[in-house]
């Protein structure tokens, strides 16, 4: 019987994607809708993606 392997988590693998040099990226929470409260620099801060710590990386990348 072979060595067992490590499932994927869904939850994380469907919020975290995986760069070519190893960062995890993630969308960033809030910007969908009523928006018109915020700064706009608030707003323009959240449509780049977040990137995850070394240290969370290192964590979560086995099972992504």
């Amino acid at each position: 019987m072979g060595k067992a392997k490590q499932k994927t988590h869904k939850a994380s693998s469907k919020v975290l994607k995986a760069k070519k040099n190893g960062q995890l990226v993630y969308k960033k929470s809030n910007g969908n809708h009523i928006t018109g409260k915020d700064s706009a620099k608030a707003v323009r801060q959240r449509r780049t993606k977040g990137v995850l710590s070394k240290g969370d990386t290192r964590r979560l990348k086995d099972f992504i």
